[in-house]
């Protein structure tokens, strides 16, 4: 098959690799498409060392099972494998299975390919009216549908008096911004940077979008969501939290800084580290894309797998508008 192969610090190769085997309990999944994440451009600038070359990246996919008895099956990938009998698995908080493993990491290649191995019980059913692009967004999404349900359980108050703030314009703050409304917090507003995605997401997005220098202005929130993960968002989420309220943290820009620890503690602010989904998370996520609470999804690019160097070039240097570009195999 095809794939696009991470070969070392900003370098991919698209080349012809072996098909994926399925184990005993795996299917083979035909990818329609797979997003480029913020995870996958800092494995590709060398940051990442859960993630050496090489190695086939890309965890948000959707395609159609070929093999067993589901052939066919229009399927949305969850991409997180985990062990089904640790304490964690058996408490339902699988996504920190202390074995588990992530397509995109070894020993799991990822989606950047025309095929991908999954167990059976990681695939969730695609009806007709949903299209292959818009499945292929229920990974990102699914994250920010976790932060805010566990920012939900910490926060008391009726939602509709809940005012949000979700930080950062892209899959993640966006799907975040997303679920803070399906969840029925009335006020949601969204902090991103760039002048073209912001006047995207406020087109296309039903989002009311902030400047950073706007969002200073705009008083403090219930529930801030960092759905980038940088110093310099995570002081503006300690300075934008109401005292009492919460800070959801999705984003792994980087490790170092920006965390106002006095204030947190003074105003009795709680900090929440999420990651990923559980499984039961993502299904409720597919659930809500599926009946319509999460928009129409129609904020994808779709470029071709064997120019996914260019991709995430432009992605590196800001020229793309929209949230989210999703590699499609070479037909």
């Amino acid at each position: 098959m095809k794939a696009l192969v991470y070969t070392g610090p900003e370098t991919q190769s698209f080349k012809d690799v072996a098909d994926p085997v399925p184990a005993d309990d795996e299917v083979l999944v035909q990818v329609a498409h797979t997003g480029i994440c913020g995870s996958d451009m800092h494995a590709f600038l060398g940051h990442d060392e859960r993630r050496p070359a090489p190695l086939i990246l890309g965890h948000e996919v959707a395609g159609t099972v070929i093999s067993g008895p589901s052939a066919g099956r229009r399927v949305t990938v969850n991409p997180l494998v985990s062990c089904g009998v640790c304490e964690m698995c058996r408490t339902s908080r699988d996504n920190l299975c202390a074995n588990r493993q992530i397509i995109s990491m070894p020993p799991r290649e990822g989606g950047f390919a025309e095929y991908l191995a999954m167990p059976e019980k990681n695939l969730v059913t695609v009806p007709d009216h949903v299209s292959d692009a818009q499945a292929a967004l229920a990974e990102p999404i699914a994250c920010g549908w976790h932060a805010v349900r566990l920012a939900r359980q910490a926060i008391a108050g009726d939602p509709a008096s809940v005012r949000a703030l979700a930080i950062g314009g892209g899959a993640i703050g966006l799907g975040a911004a997303l679920s803070l409304k399906a969840h029925g917090i009335s006020t949601v507003r969204l902090v991103e940077p760039n002048p073209e995605r912001a006047q995207f997401l406020s087109n296309a997005c039903g989002i009311e979008v902030l400047t950073p220098e706007a969002a200073e202005d705009s008083g403090l929130y219930d529930v801030v969501v960092d759905g980038v993960g940088f110093a310099a968002t995570r002081v503006a989420a300690s300075a934008r939290v109401k005292p009492g309220g919460v800070i959801a943290h999705i984003g792994l820009g980087s490790a170092d800084g920006g965390l106002d620890i006095r204030r947190i503690t003074l105003q009795e602010i709680t900090f929440i580290g999420t990651y990923t989904y559980t499984a039961q998370d993502f299904r409720d996520t597919a659930a809500a894309m599926f009946d319509g609470r999460l928009g129409t999804l129609d904020w994808v690019e779709l470029r071709p797998l064997s120019e996914g160097l260019r991709a995430f070039s432009d992605l590196r240097a800001g020229q793309v508008s929209v949230p989210k570009i999703l590699l499609t195999p070479d037909t």
